[in-house]
């Protein structure tokens, strides 16, 4: 025995059980457990924050949005002062900015 360490009863022979200390446990340690036969499923719904419908009416407001500008651009009066460049290009480029404001808001299909 080391000397540091006074030889006391206290040390436990084989025929003396170990006492066992009362275990407390917190509230927070407290965790919900799955079944053990379900496994996690990971939907890739779930996984995206849109659905497809969405994400295709994003890629077509995107192609509505560079098409009115692409209008806008086919103007031959000067800086763009003509019907093309002053009303039908801004029209189309606002529909697309419409389109994309219901693609995201539009709730996907289940």
């Amino acid at each position: 025995m080391a000397k540091d360490k006074p030889y006391s009863s206290a040390t436990l022979t084989r025929e003396e059980p170990a006492k066992k200390a009362p275990v407390t446990t917190t509230p927070a340690a407290k965790t919900t457990r799955m079944p053990i036969g379900e496994t996690v499923r990971r939907d890739n719904a779930a996984a995206l924050p849109f659905g497809r419908q969405n994400y295709v009416m994003m890629v077509i407001g995107i192609a509505v949005i560079l098409s009115g500008f692409f209008i806008m651009s086919l103007d031959k009066e000067e800086f763009g002062f003509g019907f093309l460049g002053l009303t039908l290009g801004p029209i189309v480029v606002m529909g697309g900015f419409v389109l994309e404001f219901f693609a995201i808001l539009a709730k996907p299909k289940a």
